[in-house]
């Protein structure tokens, strides 16, 4: 079906996705490019997320700014920025008003440093994120690269440790990432961090800028690392940081799926497993014993039940792989960004599972999901929890996982990755779907 406008987008903001990722660095704050409203959407949109106070600066374009450009604004906003939070780091990204008018961002960021020569000043990185170019997870994969660009230095021989470029995942996921990789005694630089910057602990005083991230000398040696792991079966070439490394520093790059389920863990295992020479850790193979055995508990609830699955492209992927692990079958697929290969891909997963094809969308939005499950189809849905009124008029339960979860609390600390994570997710579905059972129920059971 074609259509000319998109009624209800599964996906947000450039500028969103670039502001969560440089919260995973410590001491750095982002400025927006651009109108005031910009940065309150984005601020007032993690917030709902996370439950944690974040500030996103702006440059506070007005119609005579929007004419004229943006640069004295920009100065103004650094040295405000400079003298309230004296961070390390600045992250400049752009905005579609910014980059409509053709504001030279890089330019102005040089005139500044120029302007301030003989001064100590935060670094400054600049990124570039209008939002009709792109969505938030791809703003997310552009900060990542800019900070990759701007600081990786070359090496004379490899460090130890192994670059990790989770991608846009939670908080307790960051967690069990790193975790694991001190099960298999590797060290890691992860990037970026915000397990700590957007779920910390109680402050007894504020903290103008949460502690907690990657550290920029940590970002400089990610250029001298031994190999880089990415997360991410459809990132373009030009956002992937693990490709860049593996071109202009010789880091050997893994890109591989989010180990969602046993497969996609499986193949994180064996990755980790070759890297650092270190057979996988007996708590690691007991946790995926424990999924298999719950995987038959479940089976009986799951198999043969249709799910429409809805998220970043990655993250459908993942989370369709491991449905169809439990039994469940795939109704509707809705991809929020166009990435390279997603409908492929997810044609070729459920061709191996030989259930029957779901409808995929790539860049899809909610209306044209709702249309494609009242055609296929559903028993649940699962995605986050922007799907909640698609699922209200459906009275068809919502398991709400990924980002954002504006209508619960928790959504920062569900676990998604790896064995423990895959365990959690098939706890939430099948328990939702025999909530259900008993809701519709005459008797209600008490067994079930």
């Amino acid at each position: 079906m074609s259509k000319a406008v998109t009624q209800n987008s599964c996906s947000y903001c450039t500028p969103l996705g670039a502001s969560l990722a440089f919260k995973g660095i410590e001491n750095a704050i982002t400025m927006l490019h651009g109108s005031q409203g910009c940065a309150t959407y984005m601020r007032r949109f993690l917030i709902s997320h996370f439950r944690e106070p974040i500030d996103i600066a702006s440059s506070s374009f007005t119609e005579e700014t929007a004419i004229f450009g943006g640069g004295a604004n920009l100065h103004v906003g650094l040295d405000n920025l400079i003298s309230q939070y004296n961070p390390e780091l600045i992250a400049v990204a752009s905005t579609c008003l910014s980059e409509t008018i053709g504001d030279d961002l890089g330019l102005h960021i040089r005139d500044y440093k120029k302007a301030k020569t003989g001064e100590s000043i935060p670094y400054i990185v600049p990124v570039s994120t209008p939002s009709y170019k792109g969505s938030h997870i791809e703003g997310f994969y552009l900060a990542v690269m800019a900070l990759i660009q701007y600081f990786a230095e070359g090496r004379s021989k490899p460090d130890g440790a192994v670059n990790v470029f989770p991608g846009m995942v939670s908080c307790e996921d960051l967690r069990y990432l790193k975790e694991a990789l001190f099960a298999f005694g590797m060290p890691a630089i992860m990037v970026p961090d915000y397990s700590e910057t957007l779920e910390g602990g109680n402050w007894e005083e504020h903290h103008p800028i949460p502690p907690g991230g990657t550290p920029v000398e940590l970002l400089k040696k990610t250029g001298q690392s031994r190999a880089s792991i990415e997360f991410g079966q459809v990132i373009g070439t030009d956002q992937s940081a693990a490709q860049y490394l593996a071109e202009h520093h010789g880091v050997t790059a893994a890109r591989i799926p989010l180990p969602i389920g046993i497969r996609k863990t499986d193949i994180f295992f064996q990755t980790l497993e070759e890297i650092s020479g270190v057979s996988i850790p007996l708590c690691l193979r007991n946790n995926r014993g424990r999924l298999v055995d719950a995987l038959g508990d479940a089976h009986k609830y799951l198999y043969g039940k249709r799910a429409v699955v809805y998220g970043e492209d990655d993250f459908v992927l993942s989370v369709s792989s491991f449905l169809l692990e439990t039994g469940l079958h795939l109704s509707v697929c809705g991809g929020s960004g166009k990435g390279e290969g997603f409908k492929e891909k997810m044609t070729a997963l459920v061709t191996e599972s030989g259930t029957e094809m779901p409808i995929i969308y790539e860049g899809s939005d909610f209306k044209e999901i709702e249309i494609a499950a009242m055609q296929k189809g559903a028993d649940i849905f699962v995605g986050n929890s922007k799907g909640y009124k698609m699922s209200r008029s459906f009275d068809i339960p919502l398991v709400r996982i990924g980002f954002p979860i504006h209508d619960r609390i928790g959504g920062p600390r569900i676990l998604h990755l790896g064995y423990k994570g895959a365990l959690n997710l098939l706890d939430l579905i099948t328990n939702e779907l025999i909530r259900t059972q008993q809701s519709i129920s005459s008797v209600g059971y008490s067994y079930i």
